[in-house]
């Protein structure tokens, strides 16, 4: 079993905090520091409380007024890096509502070291407008750490966040930032790009595909972003996006011998398959091959979702193709007992099916 990403504040980083803490203010306690983490509901907290629980046990034993603690948190900040330390930020986010001007280039500096990506959400909700205008700074800075947080702060949808409903409803005042990183030179940031419009794809699809159309064909980069930012509406076979990357639904195009080499398994197990995609047409073509699983729920219910395959251009009248699913239990997926359905789709549109049972694994 992998490690489970809340044991990273295992003794040895809890005592490194404790000990980098101390360089940067001589008075904070560290055992002190050390012994009110550890407390009674630790093991029981998830990672996101455990952050919480590390930057309330922070702000208790430096018992500094907000600026001082800020300028300890921005010298020792640099020692540590990636998710674990997102709880250097969300200090700011949970004690400096009040005082933006020591708030906002705290949260530049921190964003190089984790990211900014969460605490910069509160300030938006609380005042979009002065919020939004430092974003665009943001997006202009040298530091690409800093450029990527203008990006990925204002994601209507971002994972683990507070959403942004008006940006959910409208969200035009993100665009320009967007525009203003399409070529960024840094795939990092343009990463966050597509994943902003992808975000925007889910509740106004509308936006993303003009965007796309604009944009595309001007740059290989922006090719990539286009292509990133349309991938929902890509696994939702809208059409216009579909013909954007020149997926036709050609009928021409058949899927054969379709067969489920593990028709049974247990869960845990993997599901193997393989078919023949076939055409009288003389070549396959322009062909984006993906497979659908409806997914069995706890009340008898089906979720559907799609796994692309392949795509690019097939210069044959048949290839044989075989794929595999694992069906091992996740933290996002429960699978459950039942019968499950395959789909096989040749550019968004449906060509064979099978059944398939998953058994108890006991």
């Amino acid at each position: 079993m992998p490690e489970a990403l809340k044991d990273v504040y295992d003794q040895l980083f809890i005592e490194r905090v404790a000990t980098e803490f101390r360089k940067c203010h001589p008075a904070f306690n560290s055992a002190e520091f050390v012994a009110r983490v550890f407390d009674e509901e630790w093991n029981d907290r998830e990672l996101k409380a455990r952050m919480s629980h590390i930057r309330v046990c922070i702000h208790e034993i430096l018992n500094l007024p907000y600026p001082d603690a800020i300028k300890v948190l921005c010298e020792a900040a640099p020692e540590f890096r990636g998710y674990e330390a997102l709880f250097f930020p969300d200090y700011v986010e949970a004690y400096g509502f009040d005082d933006w001007e020591t708030s906002i280039p705290a949260l530049e500096w921190l964003t190089r070291f984790s990211s900014s990506e969460l605490a910069v959400r509160p300030f938006i909700l609380l005042d979009q407008e002065r919020m939004m205008a430092q974003m665009q700074k943001w997006s202009r800075d040298e530091n690409y750490h800093v450029r990527r947080l203008s990006s990925e702060g204002c994601r209507p949808r971002l994972p683990w966040a507070q959403a942004l409903p008006e940006f959910k409803k409208d969200p035009s005042p993100i665009l320009p930032i967007l525009n203003q990183l399409k070529q960024d030179s840094s795939d990092y940031v343009r990463r966050s790009v597509a994943n902003n419009l992808n975000d925007i794809a889910k509740d106004n699809p509308e936006i993303t595909i003009e965007w796309s159309k604009q944009n595309s064909g001007q740059h290989k980069d922006t090719d990539w972003i286009v292509k990133h930012a349309c991938r929902t509406l890509l696994k939702q076979a809208h059409p216009e996006v579909m013909a954007l990357f020149g997926y036709n639904s050609d009928e021409n195009v058949q899927v054969e011998e379709l067969l489920l080499n593990t028709p049974e398994l247990k869960i845990g197990e993997t599901l193997e398959f393989g078919f023949e995609l076939q055409t009288a047409a003389g070549e396959l073509g322009n062909i984006r091959l993906e497979y659908m699983i409806d997914y069995l729920k706890s009340n008898g219910s089906y979720n559907s979702k799609v796994f692309k395959i392949s795509e690019g251009v097939l210069n044959t009248s048949s290839k044989s193709v075989t794929a595999k699913q694992s069906f091992r239990q996740m933290s996002t997926r429960t699978h459950y007992p039942g019968e499950h359905k395959l789909t096989v789709r040749v550019n968004g549109v449906n060509k064979a099916e099978a059944s398939f049972q998953l058994l108890e694994n006991v």
